[in-house]
């Protein structure tokens, strides 16, 4: 079973949707970063200090389930998630986890061709351990089953990151 992936950035179409009316129905408002470090999805990267951001809710399955043909039911969550307020150079996938979008605790979240959840693996490594995340979802995609896996902050649920094989 090939247990390549890529993590995958929020596309840029969806995020100049996301801008414009974001997937609970709002048109959100920009802020600038006071401080930097939120965790941008647009581009796998933290803010820098005065950039210009927006918080916006993001259904990330019900995203998926409408490029596959797959029918997410119950599993459907919407949750919010930093994106640069402008367009940005962005990042729509790349081989490996973004060592940017780790930290605290996380859960993987795997879902089949089918949009079902599989289950959940709870990872909590430190920084400085975060290159140890890919055995652990190199793990996850060995299970056939595993059509995606999505990466999510456990205090408060924030998808984080896009798994696909790669």
């Amino acid at each position: 079973m090939d247990t390549t992936y890529e993590a995958r950035a929020i596309a840029p179409a969806v995020l100049r949707e996301l801008r414009e009316r974001d997937d609970a129905g709002v048109t959100r408002q920009p802020l600038t970063d006071p401080e930097g470090g939120a965790p941008l999805r647009c581009c796998l990267r933290h803010s820098e200090q005065g950039e210009r951001i927006l918080l916006v809710s993001y259904a990330p399955l019900r995203r998926w389930a409408a490029e596959t043909g797959a029918e997410p039911g119950p599993y459907d969550e919407r949750g919010p998630v930093f994106i640069h307020a402008d367009d940005c150079v962005g990042q729509t996938s790349g081989p490996g986890y973004p060592v940017e979008m780790h930290g605290g605790r996380r859960v993987l979240r795997a879902y089949n061709r089918e949009g079902r959840i599989l289950g959940g693996t709870l990872i909590e490594l430190p920084q400085e351990r975060a290159a140890e995340m890919d055995g652990v979802l190199r793990d996850v995609l060995a299970n056939p089953e595993v059509a995606l896996v999505h990466v999510r902050a456990v205090e408060f649920g924030c998808f984080m990151v896009e798994i696909r094989r790669g």
